[in-house]
């Protein structure tokens, strides 16, 4: 989260336990945030599912619902922009390797849909190089663009 932040950006940091279910703890006042912020019901509903799966993968995947293991959740919220940073304490994957969920022989297999839609409703999400870290950033796009 390394960008020049407007005076008016909403910020949340939170450890999260490696529970199911806790990632309301910080979801419910990101979707209150980027309402506050203008931010349309399509991009609210996409930033709400993109962050929603990446906290649930590093609960589930990640920290594997261990209770000594914690998520970090950071959150940054203005008019034209959302970065969320999510962080477990994992040994990590690689994201590359991630099978392509859209493939005719993958269709029945559930997993890798989440990684596909963070992807795609986000401008941008990166991981760090141990992958147990990720940052997902939309861009706001003006409506007369």
């Amino acid at each position: 989260m390394s960008q020049p932040v407007p005076a008016d950006t909403w910020r949340r940091e939170i450890d999260l336990p490696s529970e199911r279910g806790v990632s309301r703890l910080v979801t419910d006042d990101l979707l209150e945030q980027l309402g506050i912020h203008g931010w349309s019901p399509s991009d609210i509903f996409a930033i709400h599912l993109a962050a929603e799966e990446a906290i649930v993968n590093a609960i589930v995947h990640g920290n594997k619902l261990d209770p000594a293991k914690k998520v970090r959740v950071s959150c940054e919220v203005s008019a034209g922009r959302v970065c969320i940073q999510i962080d477990d304490e994992g040994e990590g994957f690689d994201p590359a390797a991630v099978p392509d969920c859209t493939l005719e022989e993958r269709l029945d297999v559930p997993s890798g849909r989440g990684v596909m839609l963070m992807r795609s409703f986000m401008t941008r999400i990166e991981y760090n190089a141990k992958g147990n870290g990720v940052v997902l950033e939309k861009i706001r796009v003006p409506a007369d663009a």
